[in-house]
């Protein structure tokens, strides 16, 4: 038996029951007390809802929840038009436009930063300018996306582009220009060709840097798909915790943000796992 496996069982258990005790409080938290029903019925009233009469509270309680999750398991891919898609669906939206941002970030800022960080005249003349636009919010350039692209999911992508370039810029840059001179000066004295070096040499010395960024960069946006699918609308998980918003789903929310940080887990995991199969060989 590993050593690590009593330390993970602990670990479990210890996670375990952290999630009962906030199940617990958010249980106790949603229970009625005497007053409460009345103050659900004005509130509901308010908002224009249905009454909630017979409801134990207007947030949920966890058996909402999890027979809400339950629902949209049952069918997450059913589609009655623009505005009633199941969750499969939107995530799948958000998931695709994501990978196609990322894709193309990647295609840029690697070789690219590659070319940066093999020469400190290009690292210290673009410095300045990587420093002025990566502080931008990405959706910042949302309007300008949208006007000159004239559409809203091809400007998610683009926004998707912008946040996730620079982190693989900056990484790749970096990586490449603190490869280990004597490696080079040993390649320059066995006159490997430029090429030659740059994948047999530089690329494999500044891979783990190269993949931090990427993983930094696929984080933030996922980060950031949710907010620009906010403000676009159409399709996409951003889109569907807004829409429910409006419809007052508190319930349909919290399952959306659920889904939100499993599927940011994933695609951490992901990443790292291509991480470790990049940069740990025997």
């Amino acid at each position: 038996m590993s050593r690590l496996a009593p330390e993970r069982i602990r670990a479990l258990i210890v996670s375990l029951l952290i999630l009962a005790c906030f199940i617990g409080a958010w249980h106790i938290a949603t229970t009625p007390t005497a007053g409460s029903v009345k103050v659900d019925e004005e509130y509901a009233k308010l908002v224009g809802a249905a009454a909630a009469t017979g409801q134990k509270s207007t947030f949920p309680t966890p058996a909402d929840f999890v027979r809400t999750i339950g629902g949209h398991l049952a069918n997450p891919f059913y589609d009655n038009g623009p505005n009633d898609k199941g969750l499969g669906i939107q995530l799948a939206y958000s998931v695709a436009r994501v990978a196609a941002g990322f894709a193309l970030a990647a295609l840029v800022a690697i070789p690219l930063g590659f070319v940066i960080g093999m020469s400190r005249v290009l690292y210290t003349a673009l410095d300045p300018f990587i420093q002025v636009l990566k502080p931008i919010s990405p959706l910042a350039w949302m309007p300008l996306a949208l006007f000159t692209l004239k559409d809203s999911s091809i400007s998610a992508i683009f926004v998707i582009f912008v946040c996730s370039i620079w982190p693989m810029l900056i990484n790749t840059a970096f990586g490449v220009a603190s490869v280990r001179r004597e490696w080079l000066d040993v390649s320059r004295t066995l006159e490997v060709g430029a090429l030659r070096k740059a994948f047999l040499v530089i690329l494999p010395a500044a891979a783990p840097t190269i993949m931090t960024g990427m993983r930094i960069s696929i984080g933030i946006a996922w980060l950031v798909i949710v907010a620009a699918e906010m403000l676009v609308g159409g399709t996409g998980i951003g889109y569907f915790v807004w829409n429910e918003w409006n419809n007052l789903s508190i319930t349909n929310i919290l399952t959306a943000i659920l889904l939100i940080g499993l599927v940011g887990m994933l695609l951490d995991l992901g990443v790292a796992r291509l991480q470790r199969l990049v940069t740990y060989r025997d």
